[in-house]
Formats: C-alpha cells, sequence, structure tokens
C-alpha cells in the first residue's frame, strides 16, 4: 500500500531538478502563506466584522426605537443626528413593500455576517450589497411601510482587508521571483555539464568547458573535464600506436611478398601470396575500424542529400528509395557516410532487391536498410557487430569480406549517440534500423 502511495506521489511530482527544488522552496512559503491567512481572516477580520456589524444592528434599533416612541419633530432631529454623526441616511417609505429579489451572497462573509446579525432582531428585512460600489441598502419592514437605510460598506467590514491582502502576496510573489533567479542559477551549471557530457559521448568538440556553480557542482565540472582530457589523450596515443603498428607491420609484409617470388613451388607461393593480401587488408580494416571515431569535427549537414548521394553511386536500379527530405543532422560526415555505405554495401554483396528509408520522429531520425537476401539468424545479431566475427551459414563466407563493416557501422552510430537494431526484412532478408539523436 505505502508502495503503491510512494509511487504514486512520485509520478506526480515533476522530473527536472529545478522545478523539484522550486516546489521544496515554494510549497513553505505558500502553506506559510496560507496558513496566516487563514487565522487572520478567522480571528480577526470576521471577528472585528461581526463587532463592527453588531454595533450598526444596534444603531439601526436604537433607530426604530426612537420612531416607535419619539413625536415628528424629535424623529427629525435623531435622524438629521444620525445622518451627520454616523454617516447613516435614514428615510421611511409609506405603503411600500420589500423587493422580492434576493441578492443576498451566500458565500460572501459581508452578507453572511450582516444575516446572522439581522435575523435575530428583525422578523422581515431586506438587503443589497452589490448595487453600490461604497453603500449598503438596508430595508426593514416597519408598521404600513418600508424604513430605508443607507450606510456604508465600511461600517460592517474593516477596510485593512485589501491592505493586509496586498502585504501578505506582495512579499510572497518577491520571495518565489528571488528564489526562481537563484535556482536558475544554481541548476545552469549542472545543465551546462550534462549537455557537454551528452557532446563528449557523441564524439563532438566540448571548447573549453568551465565549472562553475556551487562547490559540488564545481568538483564533478573539474573531475569530468579531467576525465575527457584523459580519455582525448588515451585516443591519441592509441592512434600513433596503430600507426607505428601499420608502418611497422607492413614492412615485413613487404618483405614477405619480395621473398615468395624466388619460391619455385608456384601453387605454394600463390597460396602464400593469398594469405599475406589478407592478413594486409585485415590490418586496413581493423585500423580503420580503430580510428572510426577519429578526430573528424562535427558539422550540420543535410542527412538526406548524403543518403541519396551514397545510394547513386552504386548506380544499382535495384535500390528503391524513401528519404523524407531536409533531415537537418549535427555529426561527423564522414563517419556516418561511412556507416550508411558499408550497410549498403553489405545488402548489395547477399541480395538483389533493396529498400532504403529514411524518417524523421519526434527526437530520432531513423534510416531502414532492407533486403531479399538470406538474411541473418535471430541468435546472431550481436555477435555480427563484434570484430572480425563472420557467418558460415546464411549470407556465405567470402575473402572479400574481413569481418568489420557493422562493426565499423555500430561503432559511428553509437559515437553518435544511435543505436542500431537488425530484424525480419518484409522483402524476406535482413532488415537494418539504425537510430541517430536529433
Amino acid at each position: 500500500m505505502f508502495y503503491g502511495l510512494n509511487k504514486f506521489i512520485k509520478n506526480l511530482l515533476p522530473k527536472q531538478l529545478f522545478y523539484r527544488a522550486l516546489i521544496i522552496v515554494a510549497a513553505p512559503i505558500i502553506i506559510l502563506q496560507i496558513t496566516i491567512s487563514v487565522v487572520f481572516f478567522d480571528s480577526l477580520w470576521i471577528k472585528t466584522s461581526k463587532g463592527m456589524t453588531r454595533a450598526l444592528v444596534g444603531e439601526i434599533v436604537t433607530i426604530i426605537d426612537i420612531y416607535n416612541n419619539e413625536s415628528e419633530y424629535n424623529k427629525k432631529i435623531v435622524t438629521d443626528l444620525y445622518n451627520k454623526n454616523f454617516n447613516f441616511s435614514v428615510r421611511f417609505l409609506e405603503n411600500q413593500k420589500l423587493p422580492d429579489v434576493k441578492v443576498e451572497r451566500w458565500f460572501s462573509p459581508m452578507d453572511r455576517t450582516l444575516r446572522r446579525e439581522l435575523k435575530p432582531r428583525f422578523n422581515e428585512y431586506w438587503f443589497n450589497t452589490t448595487s453600490f460600489k461604497e453603500v449598503v441598502d438596508l430595508r426593514i419592514k416597519f408598521r404600513n411601510g418600508v424604513l430605508q437605510i443607507f450606510f456604508p460598506k465600511e461600517r460592517i467590514q474593516a477596510s485593512s482587508i485589501r491592505i493586509f491582502a496586498l502585504w501578505i502576496t506582495l512579499p510572497a510573489i518577491l520571495l518565489i521571483i528571488i528564489a526562481l533567479i537563484f535556482l536558475k542559477n544554481q541548476t545552469r551549471p549542472i545543465i551546462n555539464l550534462a549537455r557537454a557530457s551528452e557532446k563528449f559521448g557523441r564524439g563532438e568538440d566540448v571548447e573549453e568547458f568551465r565549472p562553475s556553480g556551487a562547490l559540488e557542482i564545481r568538483q564533478a565540472g573539474y573531475e569530468f573535464d579531467r576525465m575527457r582530457k584523459r580519455i582525448l589523450r588515451h585516443l591519441n596515443q592509441r592512434s600513433e600506436m596503430l600507426s607505428g603498428i601499420s608502418h611497422d607491420l607492413r614492412t615485413p609484409l613487404t618483405r614477405i611478398k619480395l621473398q615468395l617470388e624466388f619460391i619455385k613451388d608456384k601453387k605454394i607461393a600463390q597460396n602464400l601470396s593469398d594469405d599475406v593480401d589478407e592478413m594486409e587488408k585485415m590490418l586496413s580494416e581493423y585500423l580503420q575500424f580503430s580510428s572510426s571515431t577519429a578526430n573528424e569535427k562535427s558539422e550540420k549537414f543535410d542527412l538526406s542529400k548524403l543518403v541519396h548521394s551514397t545510394i547513386n553511386k552504386y548506380n544499382n536500379k535495384n535500390i528503391s528509395v524513401n528519404i523524407m527530405p531536409n533531415l537537418l543532422f549535427v555529426g561527423r560526415k564522414n563517419l556516418i557516410q561511412r556507416c550508411i555505405n558499408n550497410l549498403i554495401n553489405n545488402s548489395v554483396k547477399y541480395s538483389e532487391k533493396i529498400e532504403v528509408k529514411v524518417e524523421k520522429l519526434k527526437k530520432n531520425i531513423l534510416i531502414f536498410v532492407e533486403d531479399d537476401g538470406p538474411g541473418i539468424p535471430k541468435s546472431e545479431y550481436e555477435n555480427v557487430f563484434k570484430p572480425f566475427y563472420k557467418i558460415d551459414k546464411g549470407r556465405g563466407e567470402t575473402k572479400s569480406s574481413v569481418g568489420l563493416g557493422l562493426s565499423i557501422s555500430f561503432d559511428i552510430v553509437r559515437s553518435h549517440g544511435g543505436n542500431i537494431e537488425l530484424g525480419r526484412s518484409n522483402l524476406g532478408g535482413l532488415k537494418t534500423k539504425v537510430f541517430l539523436p536529433i
């Protein structure tokens, strides 16, 4: 039960740190303001308004008693005194009735308080607090007519309520705005660190990353920057080492080729020469695989045009295309082209009919390459992405391949933050699905 409730609350809460921190800061302020408002409204405003209304009703009862007991001359004098000193306007309307239309507001504290004080004192009454902006119209049944009394609203309602509402609302809004500014400044370094990590994960250049913010965030930024520099240094050392290996290995292979010319048995010489050629090709492919994430800078380019130009190079009428136009992508153009070329090249080798489709979703660009070839067994989907892995069945083994095409493509796509999935094509062969995040 508690686990389900906890999960439900977590689903309601925002996911971003900024909004969570804002709730932590704003919630106590709002709760405090509500508590103060409720306490003030109940203990001060309602009780004050109740006392003022009770005093007003007492004055009205006094006027009615005067109208019952005094002469017309004294009534005139007392009425003038009330109008002068208490801001009243009293008049007697003979042979009139109370209005039939009810204009009382049941949810208004002022109307509710006035009604509660009038009800025990008078059997028949009517009042209107909405027709005039600052005056209340009160009518009480008296003898054969109606006693109409106009009095200001400030006699039954404390005028400080608006000032209190203003002073209790403005500081809360001001505090929340200040909290927004501070929280924005505190979360900005975290967002910058996340963006720098994302760019570096895609293989893009992170130019002059400067840690900022609180001490803990700065420490995380410094550690990220140190890690980035160590990785770059490692990649540069690997590239230099591979260049040296390439130079060192090609020299003995060249000497072996020269020595093969002196072997009299041409069959043995030819077999050894084929093995040397395969070794050279494996070496070249391995060097390309290792340098697939080389120091090529990212750029913004039209992926649709890139796919079209890659397909046109094959000059193959059996390749059908369905490409959404104007798909802009930020990445390493040559590597993306090489990835697409490897996928199409595999399909061209082992199939006749090929379909290439490129479309855009919300946050991804999808590239589909389908063919009608023999396909790949489902159990081999993960293995074919391993370097130098070859399948002895299904697609057949050829000496023209060293098993690095899909490995290089997979490495390129992953370096851009994407992924490759294999499946069964509608044409009966292999379906390759590439995800590239925008």
